[in-house]
């Protein structure tokens, strides 16, 4: 998938999942979305010319040229006796279910160790990469999202606890809404023709790095027509009706406020 497909897919399965997770804020479970739209960005770190790689300059493009390096030097040690003899760098080890999985561990255990140590603490653990994540969901859906999201988390910034212990209510649930985003990327790419090794590291038919994807019939090529009518027609309408149930839920009024009638 392309990366429009991707921060739709994972806006729609924060918004989805926050709820699960006892984010029960309106306020939250936007912010939550939001940000599990940025993290479906987050496995092309792996790519030099992806949005993650280059939102932030030296930074991000020096993440990602390590996250190649350390793919490229995975794919050598562990790739099977049937896998390509490509470089690894791109598609592989940011995009399994093992990364997705680690990355969601280390923020969910990082800032709830951080809140239990300190409130500030635990609000910088939780601010660090909601402010990352938000500002690659920015790079796609553009400036306006900022200015949504503002808005949205108006009631985390002023409410009665104030900010910091309202982020230290999202430690934990923020790790998995961004292991999520991840996941979903993942998802995303199998059901591409090129597929996605994200049941690595188990060995499937002698490889490591089996390309998991459905039967060739159901797979479609990535940017091309079937995922933009995808995303036009599922995923954006999806994505609109369970903001509107999550701003006004089951309230007439509240949800013709919402959308200005």
């Amino acid at each position: 998938m392309m990366r429009a497909g991707h921060a739709i897919t994972g806006l729609c399965a924060g918004l989805a999942a926050a709820p699960a997770l006892g984010v029960t804020s309106p306020s939250a479970v936007v912010l939550g979305g939001v940000v599990t739209a940025g993290a479906a960005l987050l496995p092309d770190l792996d790519h030099p010319g992806a949005t993650a790689s280059r939102r932030l300059g030296r930074l991000t493009r020096g993440l990602s040229h390590g996250l190649r390096a350390c793919s490229a030097s995975l794919y050598a040690a562990t790739k099977g006796p049937r896998d390509e003899n490509g470089n690894g760098k791109h598609r592989h080890m940011t995009h399994s279910l093992l990364f997705a999985v680690l990355l969601g561990a280390l923020v969910w255990f990082g800032s709830q160790l951080a809140a239990e140590w300190h409130p500030a603490a635990g609000f910088a653990a939780v601010v660090a990469p909601v402010l990352f994540c938000l500002m690659l969901a920015q790079a796609q859906f553009g400036h306006w999202v900022a200015v949504a999201t503002t808005a949205a988390a108006m009631p985390i910034l002023t409410g009665q606890d104030g900010p910091v212990a309202a982020m230290n209510d999202l430690a934990g649930p923020i790790g998995v809404l961004i292991g999520l985003g991840c996941f979903v990327h993942c998802l995303g790419d199998a059901i591409t023709k090129a597929g996605c090794p994200f049941l690595f590291p188990i060995p499937i038919a002698g490889e490591t790095w089996y390309e998991i994807r459905p039967p060739a019939f159901l797979r479609f090529r990535a940017g091309g027509r079937v995922e933009k009518v995808l995303t036009t027609v599922v995923f954006i309408p999806l994505a609109v009706w369970l903001l509107l149930i999550t701003l006004a839920p089951l309230d007439p009024t509240g949800l013709m406020a919402t959308i200005g009638l």
